[in-house]
């Protein structure tokens, strides 16, 4: 259930991706601490690849206040907001990283940029 659009390959849209490992050595923690971070909807991914290896989008890694790498921080409750709404985690990803006309760029980038409330009332309307 999405009304996201389905024209391009989520490749397409995301670009650069991590596996759980090299997210872990991106955030600097053991790869079971990545695995939690998923398990907690922290993070999303999906499994692609020749190998379908479960990856995450390498845009869910921002630099930190001290600037260290760490997870987006407003990222999990827009995902958890998506998943309420009835998205698949593929269906959140391809909405995620789809320009969205409301807010004049893709949902993550706007995230990226500090406009959390823009992104999750724009998430609610999908309901």
């Amino acid at each position: 259930m999405s009304d996201a659009p389905q024209y391009l390959p989520l490749d397409d849209l995301v670009g650069d991706w991590l596996t759980l490992p090299a997210l872990a050595d991106a955030i600097g923690v053991e790869p079971s601490r990545a695995r939690g971070l998923v398990a907690s909807r922290h993070v999303i991914g999906v499994k692609r690849g020749q190998r379908k290896t479960f990856q995450v989008p390498a845009a869910f890694v921002v630099t930190g206040e001290h600037g260290e790498p760490v997870i987006l921080e407003t990222l999990r409750g827009t995902v958890i907001l998506l998943s309420d709404v009835g998205f698949s985690d593929a269906e959140a990803l391809r909405w995620l990283f789809t320009p969205e006309e409301s807010l004049g760029t893709s949902p993550i980038e706007a995230l990226r940029s500090g406009r959390r409330a823009q992104v999750r009332r724009v998430a609610q309307a999908l309901a």
